[in-house]
């Protein structure tokens, strides 16, 4: 098996992207419906990510 080595951010996006996918599948009833919920998740995975490590970067200052 191939040795799999992600920086941070990469593993980060991968949790998001895996997340929102669940999410969006067992949460909503229609095809449209869980995609538009998928991509909603994946948007406030990634933003969070971002606010939180701009908040990170300040506070240690």
């Amino acid at each position: 098996m191939p040795k799999v080595s992600l920086t941070h951010f990469e593993a980060s996006m991968l949790f998001a992207l895996l997340t929102s996918i669940v999410l969006g599948i067992v949460s909503r009833r229609s095809d449209r419906e869980r995609l538009m919920y998928g991509l909603y998740c994946f948007g406030c995975f990634v933003f969070a990510m971002f606010a939180l490590s701009w908040l990170m970067y300040l506070g240690h200052g």
